[in-house]
């Protein structure tokens, strides 16, 4: 059974991320936005950890500014101890670079471009990347690194946005909606090697969805609503990604 977890530490060292405070308003006056209300999180590094609620709960903001794709409006946003907020924008494209892998849901493959040729893509500016043909195997794929995406299905697709993403070894691995545009079969397949990442590669995985099933994978689950967390779970368990229903 899950157990309830609701903490906020002082202490970095137990956490890969944390915001305090994290606030985040679109437009102003009447108009404004309010996406972020607040946010004070911990995340612990090492885990699988989902971020569920609907649609403009705040989830994927949240994954934006810790991703160090945007900016909060007001409060905290700490990558270990550097304040993601105090950073320059060169600064946050070297913290991308050297720390995090993005997997979207649609897949942003270079059409004209191999399997394996995306996955270069990165390797390239990776300090200590992998050889692409192993970020491509990791992810059940060594028989299709010549194939363009269109000769692909959409799994495949996914499944080499996914070594592109881990081929450069990331600390975190950010998942959008990853399997939103796939049916369960292929989505199943996509959550199992994101597992795989996770005890291969000791990468902290977020992923944002609202398929509520994928939360029995994770070891922790963080409930959006309205901009702000309204619950975190902590899984005794994890299930398979194979007995996961949608």
């Amino acid at each position: 059974m899950p157990v309830s977890q609701i903490e906020i530490s002082e202490n970095l060292h137990e956490a890969i991320y944390r915001t305090v405070g994290l606030t985040k308003v679109y437009g102003e006056g009447a108009a404004a936005v309010h996406a972020l209300r607040g946010v004070d999180l911990v995340i612990p590094p090492g885990e699988i950890v989902v971020l569920l609620g609907p649609s403009g709960s705040g989830k994927s903001t949240l994954l934006n500014i810790i991703g160090g794709l945007d900016r909060g409006t007001d409060g905290e946003a700490w990558f270990e101890d550097q304040n993601l907020a105090d950073m320059s924008d060169a600064e946050l494209t070297i913290y991308r670079r050297d720390n995090v892998g993005f997997v979207f849901q649609f897949y942003n493959l270079m059409p004209s471009l191999t399997a394996r040729e995306n996955v270069e893509l990165v390797t390239e500016i990776a300090d200590d990347p992998m050889d692409p043909g192993e970020a491509l195997a990791l992810v059940g794929l060594h028989e299709r690194t010549d194939h363009f995406p269109a000769q692909l299905s959409g799994g495949e697709q996914q499944r080499v946005a996914i070594a592109r993403a881990i081929a450069k070894r990331p600390r975190v691995l950010f998942c959008d909606e990853p399997t939103g545009a796939l049916d369960s079969k292929t989505g199943r397949a996509v959550l199992k090697v994101l597992k795989e990442v996770n005890e291969t590669l000791g990468s902290t995985v977020l992923i944002v969805t609202h398929a509520a099933a994928t939360a029995d994978m994770a070891h922790r689950v963080i409930h959006f609503a309205d901009g702000d967390v309204r619950e975190v779970i902590e899984n005794e368990t994890q299930a398979d990604p194979d007995e996961i229903e949608w």
